[in-house]
């Protein structure tokens, strides 16, 4: 694997890339406490400046932990791919209707009673640290070329990692 780390622009276009393309990451709070309190959650949408956004429920584990700590991590993982990402960093709860009304999709009636729903809030996640691991090809490729490496003993780069600076 070859190393790149990216910042600025480049960092949050990755990170975006990443995040919506994996979309489940498994959203971790109250990093003080063992075990680490850890939830499925779906990306809703990383905004311009690389911001992610989810919904949640008002009277949820992972809001009551925020309410706490703001500090959050996010473990995406899509093996299927080859491509990962942990991010670090601040969350915040809120009921802004306007932001509310843009992340809602009909998808979330399983979870929710509609926009209108009281107990429905946003979670604003953001990053200050990321890693990621992202293969340059499909896993097929990737596993061929790991193969040929290890007839040939020759060195093959099967992806990149690296720090996104954001």
């Amino acid at each position: 694997m070859s190393t790149e780390n990216l910042s600025n622009t480049d960092a949050i276009n990755k990170l975006k890339d990443l995040a919506t393309s994996i979309d489940f990451a498994m959203m971790v709070t109250n990093l003080s406490n063992k075990p680490l309190d850890a939830i499925p959650m779906s990306t809703k949408k990383v905004d311009e400046v690389g911001n992610i956004w989810f919904l949640s429920g008002a009277d949820s584990d992972h809001n009551a932990n925020i309410a706490k700590d703001a500090d959050m991590q996010l473990l995406y993982a899509k093996p299927s791919d080859m491509q990962f990402l942990s991010v670090f960093g601040k969350a915040f709860v809120t009921r802004d209707k306007a932001i509310l009304e843009e992340l809602y999709s009909t998808t979330d009636d399983s979870w929710f009673d509609g926009v209108e729903d009281p107990n429905l809030t946003a979670i604003k996640f953001t990053p200050s640290q990321a890693q990621y691991w992202d293969t340059k090809n499909n896993k097929f490729v990737s596993l061929l070329k790991m193969g040929y490496a290890a007839v040939t003993g020759d060195k093959v780069d099967v992806g990149e990692t690296g720090s996104l600076n954001l």
